[in-house]
């Protein structure tokens, strides 16, 4: 069983792999920030997340890709690329910030709970894009934005500053995004119809 500082360690990496759902370099810049201003420990192999070209290429990055998602039409494109790289970035971000947690359950971790979590928020987010595009011709998709924005520095900062609470923020959105993904996909069940009484 891990211990208290793994477990630690193991909700910092999950929420802030989740954060990347929402937006993919916010997260690892506030990572990297984080343990450059000495609030966070990275694992070994990792401290190049905290280094000054590594900062500055993940800001420019954050800054783009925020201002991309204000684009109507051009957030519907970002998101077929914005999939595979959440997946990778949340594979990252929680590999990054296991500490003291053996290589073999480092990857479990992080390709079936990083990744996984990352890679669910994400298409969640891609299919209200995408049903907002055609029911409101993109005219909504900037509310989208601001909320997946908000999302990802909230579930980040949390993740950091308050572990576990981000843990267990990630397992209630996760569940939303289960249940907005049937939704979504299968629409609202109507309602049973009772059978005419008998004559």
């Amino acid at each position: 069983m891990p211990g208290g500082e793994q477990l630690l360690s193991i909700a910092v990496g999950l929420g802030l792999a989740a954060a990347t759902g929402f937006r993919v370099f916010l997260p690892l810049l506030a990572a990297g920030a984080a343990s450059r201003l000495g609030y966070l420990p990275l694992a070994g192999g990792f401290d190049w997340l905290a280094t000054t070209p590594a900062l500055v290429a993940l800001g420019v990055a954050t800054v783009l890709e925020i201002l991309a998602y204000y684009i109507p039409w051009l957030d519907n494109a970002l998101d077929t690329i914005a999939t595979p790289a959440a997946v990778a970035a949340g594979v990252l971000a929680s590999m990054a910030v296991l500490t003291d947690v053996p290589p073999g359950l480092r990857w479990a971790i992080g390709i079936i709970g990083g990744g996984s979590a990352a890679g669910l928020i994400q298409g969640i987010t891609a299919l209200l894009r995408l049903k907002s595009s055609a029911l409101t011709g993109g005219l909504a998709n900037p509310v989208i934005a601001t909320i997946e924005l908000l999302g990802a520095g909230t579930v980040a900062v949390l993740a950091i500053v308050l572990p576990l609470v981000a843990l267990a923020a990630v397992v209630v959105l996760l569940a939303l995004a289960f249940r907005a993904t049937g939704r979504l996909l299968f629409g609202r069940r109507p309602p049973p119809t009772n059978p005419p009484a008998p004559a």
